[in-house]
């Protein structure tokens, strides 16, 4: 699809989770598009699709039904950042997920241990802790399990949020454990499914080098990407990393033409 987005549009720009302007003899770097929709907007728009269930949900109990859409978009985001997950797992419908954890399950058994497709021994663990208000004392026994584990990054998915001092926890152990979080709405609804999202594919370290390379530019150059925008993340980026974005294009002629950009997370 990016290769036929290319054709169509015959523009490329490129963006880091980090714009500039043509130079004679050069290639053309990337061109600046109109930026995503705002968090706001964006966030705004998800809550809406979120307030209704989907069919074959709306049969399940409330808690229920709530953590089903909550784990599998959780596990969509795992397999998009490179993970692997089984397909039965990915596709797994509301009874499949009723047969399995019950009609009103318990946050606890949400609990999933995933490993790298490219690399086995990088591995992740997402937790689901029943607190309204995360504190220090759930995140001090989530690293515990991770270190018995060996594992160094975890996701926690909470309720409604997590307090200053545990913020300031997971800050102080980022040198040793990697902990995002993310509240239950915003995994209601796929972000990246969303009409308003165009398509984000991450490079690799090879793919970022040959980016700069063929335009010529620094990365400090390429336009930055947030750490609080919502798709970076969904991705879970990290400073430095690029990513390349397809997006329809007002000015490829319509007809579903695409104009590919990229970004670096900064």
């Amino acid at each position: 699809s990016t290769a036929s987005s290319a054709r169509q549009s015959a523009r490329a720009s490129c963006r880091t989770h980090s714009g500039s302007s043509g130079r004679p003899g050069r290639p053309s770097p990337p061109a600046k598009h109109s930026q995503p929709p705002p968090a706001t907007s964006l966030m705004s728009a998800m809550e809406g699709l979120a307030a209704t269930p989907p069919a074959g949900q709306q049969q399940m109990r409330p808690n229920g039904a709530r953590l089903y859409r909550i784990r599998k978009t959780c596990l969509k985001m795992l397999s998009k950042r490179g993970y692997t997950v089984a397909d039965e797992e990915l596709n797994g419908t509301a009874a499949a997920f009723v047969t399995k954890f019950g009609e009103d399950p318990g946050r606890d058994q949400m609990m999933l241990f995933v490993e790298r497709t490219d690399d086995p021994s990088d591995q992740l663990m997402v937790f689901f802790p029943e607190e309204e208000k995360v504190g220090v004392k759930p995140i001090k026994s989530f690293c515990d399990q991770m270190q018995q584990n060996n594992v160094s990054r975890a996701i926690m998915v909470v309720k409604h949020s997590i307090t200053p001092f545990a913020k300031q926890a997971i800050q102080e152990m980022a040198e040793n454990y990697k902990i995002e979080y993310f509240r239950d709405s915003e995994l209601l609804v796929d972000i990246t499914e969303h009409r308003l999202v165009p398509t984000h594919n991450v490079l690799d370290n090879v793919q970022k080098a040959e980016l700069l390379k063929r335009y010529r530019l620094r990365e400090g150059q390429l336009p930055r990407i947030q750490k609080d925008d919502p798709v970076a993340r969904y991705y879970g980026l990290e400073k430095g990393q690029v990513v390349k974005i397809i997006r329809n294009s007002e000015t490829a002629g319509g007809g579903g033409g695409g104009a590919v950009t990229s970004g670096s997370r900064w």
